[in-house]
């Protein structure tokens, strides 16, 4: 009988992002997120501009409305009975609203689900501290929170990248095909951020090469070709003067062009869903950047909600209620690097700006 025990947790909730949905809540929004961080207001209507392109809706919300959905629908499916939350970093549903919620309808123990796959400050520690905020007003009555692991090679996110990636490589034109540059694409941070000493020092780019590699040499090896891969970033912000991870994907397409590089796609290998930073910095603006260069280019869709990674969800929740519980259960990882913790070590992914803000699930 396939494993149902979700005990000592009676809820799930899905930590995210947020983003706004319409033209008025664009300003507030880019206000929240960059709240302390001296970015310039010309840089918020500038990047305001890009949601606006959009009717001023980011399409994350939907498509977190949709993930809890088919979350709801392949756990009860499969008879494990765990109701799913969700709430936000910057926009509603709040992850404190969402808190409240969960104490009225009597939630004593929520395991967390992030959809954030890899290690680093903004994808983990302050989704922590997030947590820690939110449940602080409630007293007595808040939560225990714990959290699934990272999942950056669980095979339910790596197999659906890969599936994708193939995909765009079929979309070039055939005579580029073969030769065609893999360019995977995440978020970029501030260089500090992603060299931290700490025990989570140096993951995020790690991580995500080894995720890379890993899809390329599906893709090779399904394929018969050879391809190379790079990895680049994408939505830098924050103050000018502050290094971030280069190369930006608009540089390195340019710089394939110049190098005779025949064919490029992009895989936003560091994206759960299509959200602005996809649609826009990508479908908008990168794709922009290589017919500018007359570069043949194609984008891998993201994982979404492709039933892989919605068993994968339900996997990692199972997984960690089985850790709670004492157990050692089986954690499938794929590649070089082993399963991310479950609990985050004393000083991972420090928070630079606000060493003593206190977080869950750790330090």
């Amino acid at each position: 009988m396939p494993d149902r025990d979700v005990s000592p947790y009676d809820a799930v909730v899905l930590v995210s992002f947020g983003g706004p949905e319409g033209p008025d809540d664009v300003l507030p929004f880019l206000e929240n997120v960059t709240r302390g961080r001296g970015v310039p207001r010309e840089r918020l209507l500038e990047v305001g501009e890009h949601y606006l392109g959009f009717g001023g809706v980011s399409p994350i919300n939907e498509q977190n409305r949709a993930l809890v959905a088919a979350m709801d629908r392949d756990l009860a499916e499969h008879g494990v009975e765990l109701p799913v939350y969700w709430g936000n970093r910057n926009w509603a549903p709040y992850l404190a609203d969402t808190f409240a919620t969960m104490a009225d309808d009597g939630v004593r123990r929520v395991l967390a689900v992030l959809t954030s796959a890899y290690s680093s400050y903004s994808g983990c520690r302050q989704y922590r501290e997030d947590l820690a905020g939110a449940v602080a007003p409630l007293g007595d009555r808040a939560p225990r929170v714990d959290r699934v692991r990272h999942y950056f090679n669980h095979p339910g996110f790596v197999e659906p990248m890969v599936a994708s990636t193939r995909v765009a490589v079929d979309e070039l034109p055939e005579a580029v095909r073969r030769d065609a540059r893999l360019v995977f694409v995440t978020h970029s941070v501030p260089t500090a951020m992603a060299t931290t000493s700490g025990p989570d020092g140096g993951a995020y780019e790690a991580q995500h090469h080894d995720v890379a590699g890993l899809v390329t040499a599906e893709v090779c090896a399904a394929s018969g070709t050879d391809h190379r891969f790079d990895l680049v970033y994408c939505s830098r912000s924050g103050s000018p003067a502050q290094p971030w991870l280069t190369p930006d994907v608009n540089d390195h397409l340019r710089a394939l062009a110049a190098s005779g590089v025949p064919a490029a796609v992009l895989v936003p290998i560091g994206f759960v869903s299509d959200h602005m930073e996809v649609r826009f910095d990508l479908d908008t603006e990168a794709l922009a950047t290589a017919r500018g260069v007359g570069l043949p280019c194609t984008r891998a869709a993201t994982v979404g909600t492709d039933p892989r990674f919605v068993t994968a969800l339900r996997e990692l929740v199972l997984e960690r209620a089985a850790a709670a519980r004492g157990a050692e259960p089986v954690r499938p990882a794929l590649g070089s690097l082993p399963p991310s913790h479950d609990r985050c070590p004393a000083g991972c992914c420090p928070n630079a700006r606000e060493p003593g803000r206190p977080a869950l699930c750790g330090d």
